[in-house]
């Protein structure tokens, strides 16, 4: 599992987290909330050390990974995968040269077996047949998936989304929202994601985190978060509307 302690960050003077502890259970998936600024983001780059917190803890797996040096924090990133807002896939290769690439770099896997990887990878997202295809010929939610390819290469334990069905439409969100939980089903990866789409978020969530000014203004399940009588999550439910006031 993955266990957050009191974690605070702050920007040039502005506290964007504020000490917010939270797990992640083996197999779970979390959905955190919150608007656009509210440090979403943030928590998943402080957990894979791209960002170093202001204090708290991070627990992977019971060790304490606070501390650790670029060299120990490697092996420990190969067992998580990263589906980017942006896709983020590298536009002078080709579908098939994204997926293969943490396979080309972290792994001694030959040609032929890294060629049957990532036939296996593009299969599961359902773009099959798409390897020779460049990432400019791809819409959006191909590219989603290409991402998502790519980031299950290394077939890791945990996958964070960052904003996974941002600027997509409403059925290929849908098919992104599949994708999400047939990992989580047929191979058990723990995930967190991060959105401001409530009605995406309730297609994926075990559990919801929401945050607000920083801290974690409540925690719980899909109906827990549909009864809630707080202003800020009924708002959020009612149309995606975030509301910058009232409790």
């Amino acid at each position: 599992m993955i266990e957050l302690i009191d974690i605070h960050k702050s920007f040039e003077g502005k506290q964007v987290l504020k000490g917010v502890s939270l797990s992640l259970g083996d197999g779970e998936t979390i959905v955190i909330l919150g608007r656009s600024g509210c440090g979403k983001s943030v928590l998943l780059k402080i957990i894979l050390r791209l960002l170093k917190q202001d204090q708290g803890s991070i627990l992977i797996d019971g060790s304490d990974t606070t501390r650790y040096r670029e060299e120990q924090m490697m092996p420990v990133r190969k067992r998580m995968g990263m589906l980017f807002q942006g896709a983020a896939l590298f536009d002078s290769f080709n579908v098939g040269e994204n997926v293969a690439y943490a396979l080309r770099e972290h792994t001694k896997l030959s040609e032929e077996q890294i060629g049957a990887k990532v036939a296996e990878c593009l299969e599961f997202v359902e773009l099959s047949g798409t390897g020779r295809l460049m990432p400019s010929e791809l819409s959006g939610g191909m590219k989603k998936r290409v991402a998502l390819a790519r980031a299950m290469a290394l077939d890791p334990v945990y996958m964070f989304y960052d904003e996974p069905t941002t600027g997509l439409d409403p059925l290929t969100s849908r098919k992104i929202n599949q994708l999400i939980r047939k990992l989580q089903t047929e191979r058990n990866v723990s995930s967190i994601v991060v959105t401001h789409e409530i009605a995406n978020a309730f297609q994926v969530a075990d559990r919801f985190v929401v945050i607000k000014d920083g801290e974690i203004l409540m925690a719980g399940s899909a109906a827990e978060i549909k009864g809630s009588k707080l202003k800020f999550v009924q708002d959020f439910i009612k149309g995606g509307i975030i509301s910058d006031g009232g409790q």
